[in-house]
């Protein structure tokens, strides 16, 4: 049997699973990002829930045929390198070979291949899920970040390498801060990261109530989760509304905006908070868009990503076939 491993790395977990010659999963392993130790620390906690992963597999990482890497950023493949991952602890800034780091502590002898996350998990999409025999499709995934990817006539457009940055997309000019650094985003509305700090800023210089925080501590979670807002949501909470609201809202404009551009065939909504807030929210994110359509006749389909939270480990997995 021929196995390969994929690592989706985001702001707050890795996935890792091993994937057979059918697509089939045959071992997993999921662990926190870590904090605090940059990235070589994030490398070589990639490389420690790879080798978990493997274990359940009853394979050793030796045996792999590849290891690939979603990450969030801006992925120069051939290089091997990952730049501008304002959501990964010390990334923001730096330019980090993940390929030839990896490789190191996987132990060499593994080819390792590197992949935009988002990218990945839309290519997983086109090959098993909600994208197959879809020629144009835009990929819209909202976790962490909000990342996009671009496929034309099945083929994905990298551009100079960091094509389908949806999230960064201007949806106020002189907005907020977004974690890229720059202001008004939409990733800096629609972002779970930049909405915990902006749910943090509300509640506690503000004063606001909330349960956000007291269901974050209940549920032994270090950040704002997506089950986190969906709890929050559930027990209508008001703040937790008002800034999905806020981010239904933005990536719908940005969406919408990109559609205008691009005539896609398809929108393929995918990410931790996408996909845990489900068809209610992908039904209000699609009439939220509707305002905004230039072709407001046939306006375009929006669906869920369909491999759910495993597909950018399985795009990933399947990297450098």
């Amino acid at each position: 049997m021929a196995v390969r491993g994929g690592l989706d790395l985001g702001g707050t977990k890795i996935q890792a699973i091993v994937l057979d010659d059918t697509n089939a999963i045959v071992g997993q392993a999921r662990t926190a990002t870590p904090k605090g130790h940059g990235p070589q620390g994030i490398i070589s906690e990639l490389a420690s829930v790879m080798r978990e992963a493997c274990d359940d597999a009853d394979v050793q990482v030796g045996d792999l045929g590849g290891v690939g890497v979603g990450a969030p950023g801006r992925v120069d493949a051939d290089a091997g390198t990952l730049a501008n991952s304002g959501n990964l602890d010390g990334w923001r800034d730096a330019t980090v070979n993940v390929v030839e780091l990896l490789g190191r502590e996987l132990g060499g002898g593994v080819p390792v291949f590197l992949g935009n996350d988002v990218s990945v998990a839309v290519q997983a999409e086109v090959a098993l899920g909600a994208g197959r025999d879809i020629p144009s499709i835009l990929g819209v995934f909202w976790g962490t970040g909000v990342g996009g990817a671009v496929i034309f006539d099945g083929e994905e457009w990298a551009g100079r390498g960091a094509a389908g940055e949806i999230g960064h997309m201007v949806v106020k000019e002189g907005g907020r801060q977004c974690p890229c650094g720059r202001r008004g985003c939409m990733e800096a509305y629609a972002g779970r990261g930049a909405m915990q700090k902006r749910a943090h800023h509300l509640h506690h210089d503000r004063g606001r109530k909330t349960q956000l925080f007291h269901i974050m501590h209940e549920k032994g979670k270090p950040v704002l989760t997506s089950s986190v807002w969906a709890k929050a949501l559930e027990k209508s909470d008001g703040l937790a509304h008002e800034l999905i609201d806020e981010a239904v809202e933005a990536i719908a404009c940005a969406t919408a905006s990109a559609v205008n551009l691009l005539d896609v065939e398809r929108v393929i909504l995918g990410g931790g908070l996408g996909l845990r807030l489900g068809e209610e929210y992908r039904q209000r994110i699609e009439d939220a868009m509707l305002p905004h359509l230039f072709n407001d006749v046939e306006p375009v389909p929006l669906v869920l990503a369909e491999m759910g939270d495993f597909g950018g480990a399985i795009g990933a997995a399947r990297l450098g076939l």
